[in-house]
């Protein structure tokens, strides 16, 4: 009953995170410096995610999370699919492990 109640509670916050603002915000235009910083924010925060976890892959071998992350980065960087950058990743990580 715990983790019911615990599921109904996240959903609960979910919805009405992402609902209030559209009834609030949604009739509004804004500045477009605000629209470019609110277009930002989902960048930024996939970042903020992701770069603590590059950083702590592998505690022995530090530089395998750095080079996939900069691996991913050249592959995006020249417009690959997403499948792609990630298998690349993938790929040159476990060339690192093997030397």
């Amino acid at each position: 009953m715990k983790i019911f109640l615990l599921i109904i509670g996240m959903a609960l916050v979910t919805y009405f995170g992402r609902v209030l603002p559209v009834l609030f915000l949604g009739q509004k235009t804004n500045r477009p410096s605000v629209e470019k910083f609110l277009r930002l924010i989902p960048y930024s925060a996939m970042t903020a995610l992701v770069f603590p976890g590059v950083l702590s892959v592998d505690k022995d071998f530090m530089a395998i999370g750095v080079v996939g992350a900069v691996t991913a980065l050249a592959l995006s960087w020249f417009n690959m699919s997403i499948t792609f950058v990630v298998i690349g990743a993938i790929v040159v990580n476990m060339l690192m492990y093997a030397m």
